[in-house]
């Protein structure tokens, strides 16, 4: 297929382990009369006071440029996302496609309390500000945020590669739990793919990161249970939650979660919890949990790869989205 712009793939720090995935991923994928792609040439200097500043090393003039970047805290990330999407288009870049696997900030997607900021839409706007011409991204927290925008977001799942995951364990006895209310649709749709019953767990929150009370509902009592979930934090919902199932009479309880966040004392709580497994994807860098034997990794980086060529290619992309 012919094109008036080329491609052209960059990372920024978080990133970038991720996006040499991804174009490994591309080069497989690429028709045979396109070019093999590299990681482009993006250098960060740093300033004595904590300023920074992106440079490209290589022209973008007239490119489509794709920019992989996870907005994890601290805020650096976020801005320097921000800052390299301000420089592609001061630069010359044709389009620029801001690929974002984990969505921070996207918690704060509404105001549940008086005075405070609706950060998810603050920075739907800063993204757009800065000149983002399209958004890629994964298991936003909450659907509504696509709405927050006005460019085009591709928002794809972590169902994606877990399904085929769970579809291949052969688990019988299967049941798969809701780890909270906001959940249910997300595992209704795991429960209608590998045709078994969703548990729906309710917790009360004493404060953010802190579950006061927890109960369950559903098919519990020697069944194997798998909790799904967008994200886990502290970690704190999901090992109450998977302790609580054992103690209802669960025979196992297993985990999948697209976004490990794992902050505090996040991952010697789950090695301590009643979990047998827990699944959790790239989206985030955790190179500490390479050989974790309860902690495993699924890559995303082949499925962000399939929407980069299809969206430049001017492809359809609603196959890569589970519904």
């Amino acid at each position: 297929m012919q094109h008036s712009h080329r491609m052209e793939v960059f990372a920024c720090r978080a990133s970038k382990v991720f996006a040499q995935k991804v174009i490994d991923g591309l080069n497989e994928i690429r028709y045979q009369d396109e070019p093999q792609l590299h990681l482009g040439a993006l250098s960060i200097t740093p300033f004595s006071d904590g300023e920074f500043q992106p440079q490209y090393d290589e022209s973008v003039r007239g490119a489509k440029v794709f920019i992989i970047q996870s907005t994890t805290p601290p805020a650096d990330n976020l801005m320097e996302l921000l800052m390299s999407i301000d420089a592609a288009k001061r630069a010359s870049a044709d389009q620029v496609i801001s690929v974002i696997p984990y969505f921070g900030w996207a918690r704060q997607d509404r105001k549940d309390r008086p005075r405070v900021s609706i950060a998810a839409k603050l920075v739907a706007n800063l993204l757009r500000s800065a000149g983002a011409d399209r958004v890629m991204t994964c298991d936003l927290h909450a659907q509504q945020i696509q709405g927050f925008f006005d460019i085009p977001v591709d928002h794809v799942y972590g169902s994606k590669v877990f399904l085929p995951v769970l579809a291949s364990m052969n688990i019988e006895n299967l049941s798969i739990a809701a780890p909270d209310m906001g959940g249910t649709k997300r595992a209704d749709l795991y429960a209608r793919r590998l045709g078994c019953p969703v548990v729906i767990c309710h917790k009360e929150r004493a404060r953010a990161n802190v579950v006061s009370k927890m109960t369950a509902i559903g098919e519990i009592k020697d069944r194997n249970i798998v909790i799904v979930d967008d994200m886990i934090d502290t970690a704190g919902t999901l090992c109450k939650a998977a302790d609580l199932l054992m103690e209802m009479g669960a025979s196992s309880v297993r985990a999948v979660a697209t976004h490990g966040v794992l902050s505090g004392e996040a991952v010697e709580r789950i090695h301590k919890s009643a979990l047998k497994e827990l699944f959790i994807t790239d989206t985030i860098a955790h190179p500490e949990l390479a050989d974790d034997e309860k902690i495993k990794i699924v890559s995303m980086a082949p499925v962000f790869a399939s929407i980069i060529h299809k969206v430049y290619n001017y492809e359809t992309i609603s196959d890569e989205f589970d519904r």
